[in-house]
């Protein structure tokens, strides 16, 4: 089994799901169960398949899971961008925020196309 506190992309969605849930705050409260509650559960969604995946004995399961998590990268992507739209980001917190997301999904592609090599062995 492996230690998913020590792969850095689980390191990075935890920090991502961190500063969602800071920069989230401030939403309106008519967002509470509907944006607020989007970006929260697709953000921490990342490294908690990372875990999942990583507490499985086959690397195809643990394919399954990270494929997962990169689903809900994609959403995270998303959701920031609504929000910047939607004025509830101004300019510098979305570039952080989109910078942060997209370096955590670069690094959780690069863990998918290790673990793919690894598998077609």
């Amino acid at each position: 089994m492996r230690d998913y506190r020590n792969i850095v992309a689980w390191q990075k969605a935890d920090d991502l799901t961190v500063a969602l849930y800071e920069a989230t705050k401030t939403f309106p409260k008519d967002e509470v169960y509907s944006l607020t509650s989007q970006i929260r559960r697709a953000a921490y969604s990342i490294p908690a398949n990372i875990a999942e995946g990583a507490s499985r004995n086959s690397q195809r399961d643990y394919l399954h899971f990270l494929y997962i998590s990169r689903g809900s990268a994609a959403e995270v992507g998303c959701f920031i961008h609504l929000s910047q739209r939607l004025g509830y980001f101004n300019k510098e917190d979305h570039e952080s925020l989109a910078a942060q997301a997209d370096e955590a999904s670069r690094i959780l592609t690069g863990l998918i196309q290790s673990v793919e090599k690894e598998t077609e062995r």
